[in-house]
Formats: C-alpha cells, structure tokens, sequence
C-alpha cells in the first residue's frame, strides 16, 4: 500500500502562524492512520496593533522556522486537522535558524513528509 499526501492550504500548527508568511500543511494518510506535517516560519514582528514587514521574530528558540508532525484529529472527518496533544517524533531536521530560507523550509518539510510515509509502510507508527 502507498501512502498518500495532500497538500493542505492552511497552517497546522502553532498559535501565531496568521503571522507567519511561510506554511505548509501537508495530511499524510496510509490506512486508517493520519498524520499532519506542518512547517511555519517568517512570523511578522508585531508591535501593538501594527506589523513590522521589515523585521521577523522568532517563532521558537533560535528558529525562524519549524516543522512538527502530529495525528490527527479522528473526530474531525472533514479536514483531520492536527490533534496537537499528539505529536509524532520524526529524526530528519526540524529548524532553521535563519531569515530568507523559504527555499530551505520546503526542502526541510519534503523531508519530513517522506519519513513519514517511510515509517508508516515499516510499520514503525
């Protein structure tokens, strides 16, 4: 059996990711099981009710972007949006701790995505 992914057009994580100009959201589906790989970053500075297009924060320690996996929610059977109670670990990188590496998150969330896949067919999740 393969696995099949969908491209999502959403964040899947994290509480501030409206100012994040960088998300992907990709449901991984392989049986009955269903896992959500999000990457966020290039969060806006925000100062008050104003955002700063010049400047970025932070969105974790050292990092301008991340990826996190998580099952999904199984209640939701419209979207299967990540349950974020239940992360899922993975081994490949997670964080980029530098601006301007759009080209670098999508690598790095590809990445994650294909272990993914990879642990499901093993059996491993």
């Amino acid at each position: 059996m393969k696995a099949k992914t969908t491209e999502r057009g959403w964040a899947g994580h994290f509480i501030c990711a409206n100012r994040c100009r960088f998300r992907r959201n990709t449901l991984v589906e392989y049986g009955d099981i269903k896992i959500v790989v999000s990457t966020v970053g290039l969060m806006e500075d925000w100062k008050g009710d104003k955002y700063n297009t010049e400047k970025f924060e932070t969105i974790g320690f050292e990092r301008y972007y991340e990826t996190m996996c998580f099952y999904a929610n199984q209640d939701d059977t419209k979207y299967y949006d990540a349950n974020v109670s239940r992360e899922v670990s993975f081994d490949s990188e997670w964080a980029i701790g530098e601006i301007d590496k759009e080209v670098e998150a999508n690598v790095m969330h590809d990445t994650v995505v294909r272990e993914i896949c990879s642990k499901l067919k093993s059996g491993d999740l």
